[in-house]
């Protein structure tokens, strides 16, 4: 048999025992935790279990809340961080998937030896192209050369799952960071929304308390009030004005806030967001889906059960580093005492053939890894059942929420319009001339107070949209579905 033959046969055998089954537990996906195919147990008259919108914030209709998110996903440091790492982690599977590749390259050589001429029986030192006067001898080499690691136990095929994973979980952390920031910028639009209306109400307050402090210190001087009365209400004048710093602080803290999700500096939105509007409420009915869905949607979820599938893969990395590992290696090349030499066809030299690297008695240093890989696999396994716990608890949490903060603006709601009504018929006594216009004021205080506890539920009420849209994970899209 020639050795061309020979070398043929090797490198056949060697691929198909590259094809050879991995070591190593295979990933058979993530565990079931709880039932995925029943309805939320929160869910009420105004939910339903229809897919939910990704982009959940155009429900609001807010035209100003919608070009501020547009803005945020397309300038927010924190999306390009996770975007960026997306990249660094796709060089990596680059790299591993290269690995399971051959090493190539060319090799230029220049060596100086002596006592070659006695050694290939040559004659006196000083003869021949190659040879010195000294005895020593030029070595010219030219060729080229290749490594391939046959990977028998799949060591390198699960580095490349692991590295496949990493890809999927830094991508997942993309639309974490989606989620996470949507919902921030809604949260705080929507307390500068109620900043603002909560302002505007506060300084109506103002005016008609002055009013009364005015007519007070006017029946005082008739003789029908006391020092008492005007003292009562001075000190609600007084205890209204101190509200006004906290909520002009607030105003300001938000429009800060919205300044840098946008990227920019402080103060650069001020004169955009001056004419902001009311609160914007939710929908009258809000699609949930199901568990299942929740799985689907929730990044932090993916993330997990990323994580699970790539330290599942470490393990057989590690195992396949138990046994021996073969390379076969190969180099062709010309050879010679002269430059030209080397281009010569009967200077043809090559070397092929299998190396075989193993360290069977290492005191049980691998063992000890591979104890290390199944121990964080199993951390792995435990944080994915515990985020999916804490996903559906959060969801059904902002489900109650939302539910019961519904019924509070209802009854808020009832509050403002009775409170309205009273100050209407109180306005008709005065003008009959059974009621005065104390009693006005105050009616009118009173209802302006209704209105705005009634827009701090409904304040209340479109953060708990917000928060239920957020544990449901949505605000990202999946490539190919529908916003």
């Amino acid at each position: 048999m020639s050795s061309h033959t020979k070398l043929f046969l090797l490198t056949g055998l060697a691929l198909i025992l590259a094809g050879c089954k991995a070591v190593g537990p295979d990933y058979q996906g993530a565990p079931a935790v709880v039932p995925a195919d029943k309805a939320f147990v929160r869910a009420s008259a105004t939910t339903a279990t229809a897919a939910p919108t990704a982009q959940w914030w155009t429900a609001l209709n807010d035209a100003q809340l919608n070009r501020l998110i547009e803005e945020t996903l397309a300038s927010n440091p924190s999306v390009e961080v996770a975007r960026a790492r997306v990249m660094e982690a796709r060089a990596n599977l680059r790299q591993q998937t290269a690995s399971g590749q051959p090493t190539t390259g060319t090799t230029g050589a220049y060596l100086r030896t002596s006592n070659v001429s006695s050694l290939m029986g040559g004659g006196s030192s000083g003869s021949g192209s190659g040879s010195s006067s000294s005895g020593g001898t030029n070595l010219f080499f030219a060729g080229f050369d290749a490594t391939w690691e046959l990977g028998f136990f799949g060591g390198t095929r699960r580095a490349i799952e692991g590295a496949a994973a990493a890809v999927d979980a830094s991508e997942a952390r993309v639309a974490d960071a989606i989620v996470s920031l949507t919902a921030e910028v809604a949260q705080s639009y929507i307390q500068l929304c109620d900043a603002r209306q909560r302002l505007m109400l506060t300084e109506r307050n103002l005016d008609i308390e002055s009013r009364l402090v005015e007519l007070m210190k006017a029946r005082r001087a008739g003789g029908t009030a006391t020092d008492l009365d005007v003292v009562r209400v001075s000190n609600q004048l007084d205890t209204t004005r101190a509200t006004l710093p906290p909520i002009r602080a607030a105003i300001a803290e938000q429009l800060n806030r919205l300044a840098a999700l946008t990227a920019h500096a402080p103060g650069a939105l001020d004169a955009q967001l001056a004419s902001v509007g009311v609160v914007p409420p939710p929908p009258a009915s809000t699609n949930i889906g199901d568990p299942a869905s929740l799985l689907r949607s929730r990044p932090d979820i993916r993330v997990a059960e990323r994580q699970l599938a790539q330290h599942t893969a470490a393990i057989g990395e590690n195992v396949a580093a138990l046994f021996p590992k073969v390379d076969l290696l190969g180099t062709v090349g010309f050879v010679g005492t002269h430059p030209s030499d080397i281009f010569n066809g009967n200077n043809f030299t090559y070397l092929a053939g299998p190396v075989l690297q193993w360290t069977p008695f290492d005191f049980g240093r691998n063992r000890a890894r591979i104890a290390q890989a199944n121990a964080a696999r199993d951390e792995a396994e435990a944080n994915y059942r515990q985020t999916v716990l804490n996903a559906l608890a959060d969801a059904e949490t902002s489900l109650a929420r939302y539910g019961q903060q519904r019924d509070a603006v209802v009854d808020l709601g009832r509050a403002r319009a009775s409170a309205a009504e009273a100050y209407r018929l109180t306005e008709l006594r005065l003008k009959g001339g059974t009621a005065a216009t104390g009693d006005v004021l105050d009616a009118d205080t009173r209802r302006n107070q209704a209105e705005l506890s009634y827009q701090q539920g409904l304040a209340q009420l479109t953060q708990d949209y917000v928060a239920l849209q957020k544990s449901l994970g949505l605000g990202w899209v999946q490539p190919g579905a529908d916003k």
